[in-house]
C-alpha cells in the first residue's frame, strides 16, 4: 500500500464526518497544507500526525488501526543504488493548456445542520458509471445555495481540475434568467478559450464546453436554475465531472432523462434551527431566554433565511432581549414587515415574489385565495371552491404551486404552506383581490365545508335530523362521499379545520354557516372523543344563532353543548344547557327538539344517580317522539328507558323495551343506535346472570362500535364485558378486555382510565 492509498483513506474518514481540510486542521493541530499533501499522496505520513488526525476524527478502534496500518505501509524502504539511466526525451503534451478555475463563492459562515443531505451528496462522489447530476430543490429561503456551496468547499480537493460556478438567476429580482449561451461563454472563458474561439451557436458552444471538460475532473455548480431547459446545455458529458444544481423547480425532466439525483430540502428540524441560531448568537444568549428562542423558531417557520434574519436583527440590536424581538414578530399579519432589514436580496417578501411572478394567472389567484383558508391543510375540492372552478383546473393550479415550491403536498390531494408564505399570500390577496372577491371566495369555501359535513353526518347516522340549508353558491365543489366509511375518513382528515372555520364564519358575519357547521360535525366529535373541541364550537354557535335571530339554531347548539358537557363530566353545566334548549324547543313547538332534550336530560340524571328521574325523562322523550312520528327517536328513547330500568333492577322490562328499540334501529338503519342497544341488552342479561347471552350482546355492540369509530362507547362496553367475564369466573379474559379499554381511555384523557387501572391492580393483588 502506498501513500496514495493512505491519502484516499484519510480523505474518506474526513468526508464521513463532513469536514473540510481547514476544519480538520483546526481540530487536530495538523496544518491544512499537510493534510492536503497527505490526501494527495505526495508525502509519507508521520505516525504521530496520523494519531492526532485519528483522535480528532473520533475514529473507532478498528478504523483507527486501519488508518495507522495504511500509514505504516506507506513508508517505503530506501531505493537501491543503481547506475544512472539515460535521461529520456521529454514527452510533449499536445493538449491545450487549460486553466484550473476556482469559481466557488466564499464558504458559508456558521453553516449547520443538513447532515443527511451532505451525506447523500458525498455518496454520489463514488459513482463513475455515468454523468453525476444532483438536483437540490426546495422553497425560497430554505438554504439550497448554502448547502451546495458548503458541500462544494468540503469536496473541492476531489476535483483537482477546478470548480465552475454560475448563478443562473432563475428566480431573481431582475426577472431575467441567465441565457444558457451566456453561462457557457462564462465557463469557456474560465477554461481558457479566447473570445474569438467561442462559436456563435448554442449547440456548438455546448459541444466545445463538453470537449474542454473531457477527461478532466471538474465540479460544476449551477445555482438558482429556472428550469430544465436552462441547465441541460450546461451539463458536462464526462462521468469524471459532477454537476450540482439548485432550483425552486423540481427539475423533473433531468430526473427522467439524465438520471439526476433529486435532493429535496425542507424546513429545518427544531434541533437544526436551534443550532443555526446558536451559531449566530452564541449558546449563552439562547440559554438565557429559552421560551423566547422557542417562539422565534416557531415564528420563523424553521425557514433558514428567516432564522438568519432574526439572528441579524438580534445582533444589530444587542441591547434588545430576544423576548422583545419575539413580541415584535408575534402578529403574523405584520411578520414579514418585522423581518425586513432593508436589504432586498434577503427580504422575504422579495424572495417569495421571485417565485410568485413566474406563476400562471390561475395559479397566482389560487395562491392568493388560499390565504383565506383557516386550516393547516386544504383539499382539492375546498381549494376549487375557493376559486370557484372545476376540480381538474384547481388540481392543475395546485400542482403548479407545488412545482414552484410555494406549496407542499404532505399527503395525496392535500396541500399546505408555512406561516410566512401564508402571510405573503395574504398580502397579495389584499393587494390584488377586491373585498367583494375575497368575501365571495370565503362564502364558497364555507359552503363546501357545511354541505359536505351535512352529507357526511347523514352517512354516519342516516336517521340524523336534517338541517334546512341554503343552496350552495355557484362554483362550490363538494367532496364525493358514498358511504359511512368515506364520511368518517373525511371528518377525520378535516377535523383540524373545523374549529377555525366555525370561528372564521362567525367573525365574518356568516352566522348561519357557523352554527350549522358546528351542528353538522357534532356527532362525529361525540363518537371520536373530541369533546372539548365540540364544546368550544357550540359556544361560538350559540352566539352566532342568537345574532342571526334563529332560535332553532340556538336550541340545537345548546343541546349539542349539553352533549359535549356530558361527555366531559360537567353534569351541572350540561343540565343547564339542556334546560335552556328545552325552553326554546317548547316556545318553538318543536316536538323532536323537546324529545332530544329530555333524552339527554335522562342521561345526565342517570350520571348523577337520579335513576327514577332519568326514567321519567326517557318516558317523556318517547311520548314526544311518538307524537312527532319520529321512529329513530322512538328507538333511542326505548333504549334509554330500558337502560334506566336495568339501573332500577327491572331487567325483564329492560329486555322488552330494548328488544323493541333494536327492531326500530334496524328498520331505520341506525347502526350506532343498534350498537347502543346491544350494549344495553348485554347489561340486562348480565344482571340476570345470563353471562353467555351478555357476552354475545357485548360482542355485537363492539363489532359495530369498531366499524363506526365510536371510541368512548367502545371503551365502556369493553369494561362491562370484562365485568361479565369476571362474574362468570374467567378473570384472565376480564383483564384482557379491560386492557383493551385502557389505551382508548388514556387517549381520551378520561378519568375512568385511572379508575380502571386501579381496579385491575387491586384484582391482580387479590389473585397473586
Amino acid at each position: 500500500m502506498g501513500s496514495d492509498a493512505f491519502g484516499e483513506l484519510l480523505r474518506d474518514c474526513r468526508l464521513a464526518v463532513g469536514w473540510t481540510q481547514d476544519e480538520l486542521a483546526g481540530r487536530s493541530g495538523v496544518s491544512a497544507h499537510s493534510i492536503s499533501v497527505l490526501e494527495a499522496g505526495r508525502r509519507q505520513p508521520r505516525l504521530s500526525s496520523v494519531g492526532m488526525l485519528a483522535e480528532a476524527l473520533g475514529l473507532d478502534p478498528g478504523r483507527r488501526e486501519q488508518l495507522l496500518a495504511a500509514a505504516r505501509n506507506a513508508v517505503a524502504p530506501p531505493a537501491p543504488i543503481s547506475p544512472p539511466e539515460p535521461t529520456p526525451a521529454p514527452q510533449v503534451d499536445d493538449r491545450p493548456s487549460i486553466p484550473v478555475p476556482r469559481q466557488l463563492p466564499c464558504a458559508v459562515a456558521g453553516f449547520t445542520g443538513r447532515t443527511a443531505q451532505l451525506k447523500e451528496l458525498t455518496s454520489l462522489l463514488d459513482r463513475d458509471d455515468a454523468v453525476v447530476i444532483s438536483a437540490i430543490n426546495g422553497s425560497a429561503g430554505v438554504g439550497k445555495t448554502a448547502l451546495a456551496v458548503h458541500w462544494s468547499h468540503q469536496v473541492a480537493d476531489r476535483f483537482p481540475d477546478g470548480q465552475l460556478y454560475v448563478n443562473l438567476r432563475g428566480f431573481d429580482p431582475s426577472g431575467q434568467p441567465v441565457p444558457p449561451a451566456e453561462a457557457i461563454r462564462g465557463f469557456l472563458d474560465a477554461l481558457g478559450v479566447p473570445a474569438q474561439g467561442i462559436p456563435a451557436g448554442l449547440a456548438e458552444q455546448a459541444a466545445l464546453y463538453r470537449s474542454r471538460l473531457a477527461d478532466r475532473r471538474v465540479l460544476v455548480v449551477l445555482d438558482n436554475a429556472r428550469d430544465t431547459s436552462q441547465v441541460r446545455p450546461l451539463l458536462p458529458g464526462t462521468a469524471r465531472c459532477m454537476t450540482v444544481i439548485t432550483s425552486r423547480d423540481n427539475l423533473g425532466g433531468l430526473i427522467v432523462s439524465e438520471g439526476a439525483q433529486a435532493i429535496a430540502l425542507d424546513l429545518m428540524t427544531s434541533a437544526e434551527a436551534d443550532d443555526l441560531l446558536a451559531s449566530r448568537l452564541g449558546p449563552e444568549r439562547l440559554a438565557a431566554e429559552p421560551q423566547a428562542v422557542s417562539d422565534l423558531l416557531e415564528m420563523s417557520a424553521h425557514l433558514p433565511l428567516a432564522l438568519s434574519i432574526v439572528a441579524a436583527r438580534a445582533t444589530l440590536t444587542p441591547a434588545r432581549s430576544l423576548t422583545e424581538l419575539a413580541g415584535q414578530l408575534r402578529d403574523v399579519r405584520d411578520r414579514l414587515h418585522a423581518l425586513d432589514i432593508g436589504d432586498t436580496s434577503v427580504d422575504l417578501s422579495a424572495v417569495f415574489s421571485w417565485s410568485y411572478r413566474t406563476l400562471s394567472d390561475a395559479a397566482a389567484r389560487m395562491f392568493r385565495l388560499l390565504s383565506l383558508h383557516p386550516g393547516p391543510v386544504i383539499s382539492v375540492p375546498a381549494a376549487a371552491s375557493l376559486v370557484g372552478t372545476e376540480r381538474g383546473q384547481a388540481r392543475a393550479a395546485l400542482s403548479e404551486l407545488v412545482r414552484a415550491q410555494l406549496l407542499t403536498e404532505p399527503s395525496a390531494g392535500r396541500f399546505a404552506y408555512h406561516d410566512l408564505l401564508r402571510a405573503y399570500s395574504t398580502d397579495n390577496a389584499h393587494l390584488e383581490e377586491t373585498e367583494q372577491s375575497r368575501r365571495e371566495a370565503l362564502h364558497r369555501m364555507l359552503d363546501h365545508y357545511l354541505h359536505t359535513a351535512h352529507v357526511a353526518a347523514l352517512l354516519l347516522n342516516p336517521p340524523n335530523d336534517q338541517l334546512s340549508l341554503a343552496e350552495p353558491q355557484p362554483g362550490v365543489a363538494m367532496a364525493e362521499l358514498i358511504d359511512d366509511e368515506q364520511a368518517w375518513q373525511w371528518f377525520t382528515a378535516e377535523r383540524p379545520v373545523f374549529p377555525a372555520a366555525i370561528d372564521l364564519a362567525a367573525a365574518a358575519g356568516f352566522d348561519t354557516h357557523a352554527w350549522q357547521l358546528a351542528y353538522s360535525v357534532a356527532s362525529f366529535c361525540v363518537r371520536a372523543g373530541h369533546w372539548a373541541q365540540m364544546a368550544a364550537a357550540q359556544v361560538v354557535a350559540i352566539a352566532a344563532a342568537e345574532r342571526s335571530g334563529e332560535p332553532d339554531g340556538q336550541a340545537s347548539s345548546l343541546r349539542e353543548l349539553g352533549r359535549a358537557y356530558m361527555r366531559l363530566g360537567r353534569y351541572p353545566d350540561a343540565k343547564d344547557s339542556l334546560h335552556r334548549a328545552l325552553a326554546l324547543d317548547k316556545q318553538l313547538g318543536d316536538l323532536t327538539g323537546q324529545a332530544r332534550s329530555y333524552n339527554n336530560l335522562g342521561i345526565v340524571s342517570h350520571a348523577l344517580g337520579a335513576h327514577e328521574e332519568a326514567l321519567e325523562h326517557g318516558m317523556a322523550a318517547y311520548a314526544l317522539f311518538h307524537e312527532a312520528g319520529h321512529q329513530a327517536g322512538q328507538a333511542d328513547a326505548l333504549n334509554a328507558i330500558g337502560w334506566m330500568q336495568t339501573q332500577l333492577g327491572q331487567h325483564a322490562d329492560a329486555l322488552r323495551h330494548c328488544g323493541k328499540a333494536l327492531e326500530l334501529h334496524r328498520m331505520v338503519g341506525s347502526r350506532h343506535g343498534e350498537a347502543d342497544t346491544w350494549d344495553s341488552l348485554g347489561y340486562a342479561h348480565h344482571n340476570l346472570g345470563e353471562h353467555q347471552q351478555a357476552v354475545t350482546c357485548y360482542q355485537n355492540a363492539l363489532d359495530l362500535y369498531q366499524k363506526l369509530g365510536s371510541r368512548h362507547p367502545q371503551a365502556d362496553t369493553l369494561i362491562r364485558l370484562g365485568n361479565t367475564h369476571q362474574d362468570s369466573g374467567d378473570v384472565q379474559a376480564a383483564h384482557r378486555v379491560w386492557q383493551q379499554a385502557l389505551p382508548i381511555l388514556d387517549d381520551l384523557h378520561h378519568a375512568d382510565a385511572e379508575v380502571l387501572r386501579a381496579r385491575m391492580a387491586e384484582h391482580r393483588a387479590q389473585t397473586s
